[in-house]
């Protein structure tokens, strides 16, 4: 079996589930996810913990029994705990501020880039400016956030100016070499 599909996945308090037809419906104190699972995958609750089974050892079940926990996992999770994604800005003049829910980054353009949030995201950019992070219940959704706010100036290997993760490490090059 599936290393990660065999895993059981552990409801804590304040989650509930609701499972029909394989869609798989999970709220908690943060909030409510919906999502439809393939209907070879059997979801059942047992014991106060998720479990899931596949039907045979065929390379297309075994693919996504794995997935099939990994996702629900990621669905008590978030309603739970939540996710954040942490970036950082860097470069002369660039920062980010909020305007209302909006974000708005300066990041050397012509015109400020503004994001509006989708969804249950939300936004906090601390007071330098400096570093922001996007929150929610959906790992997914939080994700593909960041990397499009990513996207906008991506860092540069010169100076590292631009917008990177909390902790990325950024591979520097070496400017031009002097004239001798």
């Amino acid at each position: 079996m599936s290393r990660i599909g065999k895993a059981p996945v552990s409801l804590p308090s304040g989650v509930k589930i609701d499972i029909k037809n394989n869609q798989v419906t999970v709220g908690g104190p943060k909030g409510e996810l919906t999502r439809t699972f393939s209907p070879d995958m059997a979801i059942a609750v047992e014991d106060n913990q998720i479990v899931i089974t596949r039907p045979s050892d065929q390379k297309h079940h075994k693919a996504i029994h794995g997935l099939t926990r990994a996702l629900i996992n990621n669905m008590v999770v978030g309603v739970s705990k939540g996710f954040t994604r942490e970036l950082v800005i860097e470069g002369v003049g660039y920062r980010a501020a909020m305007e209302g829910k909006n974000l708005v980054l300066n990041v050397g353009y012509s015109h400020p880039v503004v994001f509006e949030p989708v969804g249950k995201l939300s936004f906090d950019v601390d007071k330098s400016g400096r570093a922001l992070s996007v929150s929610g219940i959906d790992k997914q959704l939080v994700g593909e956030f960041a990397a499009r706010i990513r996207r906008t100036r991506p860092p540069e290997p010169y100076k590292g100016k631009g917008i990177s993760y909390q902790g990325e490490i950024i591979r520097r090059k070496a400017g031009k070499a002097g004239k001798k």
